[in-house]
């Protein structure tokens, strides 16, 4: 049996943790519950977990500050839970790299439906393996969040990396150019179809001064974008 998705809530309010464990542990998720940063750091020191749900306002650390400390010893998903409705703060969260960002008071059933879309959209990507004589110029470090490209690591930008590791799952499926979004983009809402095709160019420069006469993402023309299933072994 595959183990339940660990998240860990760093949340000071009694109530309000007791409410997003229920509902949590409900929707078949293992919960772990800290009131403090402190606390918090300690925990994910012993056992990292799959995805952390954390206030912004902690009695100890700024919620902004412990996000910092955490994402420097990995990148784990983060969802911001804060009481206050000022723009800024969600601002803020996002543009530091949360993956999503939720205000109080909110639905615990919607709570648990942006915990499934996040760990759907940043699970680990399988690694590519090639088919029996098929080449795959790809090599995906997950855990580092790089890409090598015939042997040269690619230097990403945080969409282009995502597109790339989308992509990567499943070379010669088309992705429609809202799948992308949905599954790239924190905010995909504020973000239009064509964010998309600009950070796709600019993907395909970085490949093309590796590989100049290789096409590795096509264009499906009205639909979107597809890794191609195949690529010379030497460029």
């Amino acid at each position: 049996m595959a183990a339940k998705p660990r998240i860990l809530v760093v949340e000071d309010e009694p109530g309000i943790a007791d409410a997003i464990r229920y509902v949590l542990e409900s929707h078949g998720f293992e919960v772990t519950w800290r009131q403090t940063g402190g606390d918090a750091l300690a925990d994910f020191a012993r056992q990292r977990p799959d995805l952390v749900v954390l206030d912004v306002g902690l009695p100890d650390i700024s919620g902004f500050d412990l996000f910092r400390q955490l994402r420097a010893t990995g990148d784990v998903p983060v969802i911001f839970l804060t009481a206050r409705s000022d723009e800024i703060d969600r601002v803020v969260g996002l543009e530091l790299g949360a993956d999503d960002y939720i205000a109080k008071p909110f639905s615990p059933r919607e709570l648990a439906a942006r915990v499934r879309t996040v760990l759907r959209r940043t699970q680990a990507a399988p690694a590519v393996a090639a088919a029996p004589g098929v080449a795959t110029p790809f090599v995906l470090d997950d855990e580092r969040r790089q890409i090598r490209y015939y042997g040269q690591l690619l230097d990403l930008s945080r969409y282009e990396f995502g597109i790339l590791r989308l992509l990567l799952r499943h070379p010669g499926r088309v992705y429609t150019r809202e799948e992308i979004m949905y599954q790239v983009w924190e905010v995909p809402e504020v973000s239009s179809d064509r964010t998309v095709d600009t950070h796709i160019k600019v993907l395909r420069a970085k490949l093309k001064a590796i590989a100049p006469a290789v096409e590795a993402v096509c264009t499906h023309r009205g639909v979107g974008y597809s890794l191609a299933e195949s690529c010379p072994a030497v460029p």
